[in-house]
C-alpha cells in the first residue's frame, strides 16, 4: 500500500509542477503580447522596414546664386507648425533626390536639430529671414543626439538628402526662393 500512497504522491507532486510552469508560461506569453501593443505604431513601422511617413509634394524650392542664377529645385513638404517641425523626416527609409522638408519657424533665432530617430543622413540648410543660406551642416549622422546649429539666427530649414549640397554646389550665401502649391 505505501507503494501506491508513494506513487500517487509523486504524480500529484508532477501535476501540481506542470500546472504551476503552464501558468508561468502563460503569464509571460500574456506580458509580452500586451507590452507588443504599447509599441510606438510609428517605431514598430520603421523597425519592420514600412516607413511610417510617405513624401507628399506641398511646394516648391529653388536655390539661387548670389547673381540670381538657378542651381537647383526640389519638390518639398512644409513643416510649420510645432508637431510636424518635430517629427520632420524621422522614421523614413527614402527620399528621393529632388525631395526634401522646409522647416517655418515663426521668428528668426538661433535653430537647433538633431537627428533622434531619423534613418536618413542628411544636409542640413538653415536660412535666415532674408531667405539667405547662414550655415550648412553637410552629412549628417542618422540616430544621432548631436544637436546641428545654425550658428546664426535662422527661421528656415531645408532637410535634403546627405550630398546634396556638394553635388549642386550650394554654399553659404546662396538663397533659397519657396512656394507652397
Amino acid at each position: 500500500m505505501s507503494k501506491k500512497k508513494n506513487s500517487k504522491n509523486l504524480f500529484l507532486q508532477i501535476a501540481v509542477v506542470v500546472v504551476i510552469l503552464a501558468f508561468v508560461f502563460y503569464f509571460i506569453y500574456s506580458n509580452i503580447l500586451m507590452n507588443k501593443e504599447k509599441i510606438n505604431p510609428e517605431l514598430e513601422k520603421a523597425m519592420t522596414g514600412t516607413a511610417a511617413y510617405s513624401f507628399t509634394k506641398e511646394g516648391e524650392l529653388t536655390f539661387v546664386n548670389n547673381k540670381g542664377q538657378m542651381i537647383s529645385k526640389l519638390d518639398i513638404e512644409i513643416a510649420d507648425d510645432d508637431e510636424q517641425r518635430m517629427t520632420g523626416l524621422m522614421y523614413r527609409y527614402k527620399m528621393e533626390e529632388n525631395q526634401g522638408m522646409l522647416f517655418i519657424f515663426p521668428y528668426e533665432t538661433l535653430q537647433s536639430f538633431w537627428m533622434k530617430n531619423t534613418i536618413l543622413p542628411l544636409d542640413m540648410i538653415f536660412i535666415n529671414s532674408k531667405l539667405e543660406i547662414v550655415k550648412i551642416h553637410k552629412n549628417t549622422i542618422p540616430y544621432s543626439e548631436q544637436s546641428y546649429s545654425s550658428e546664426k539666427p535662422a527661421q528656415y530649414v531645408v532637410e535634403v538628402n546627405a550630398g546634396y549640397t556638394d553635388k549642386y554646389g550650394i554654399k553659404e550665401g546662396d538663397k533659397i526662393v519657396w512656394r507652397r502649391n
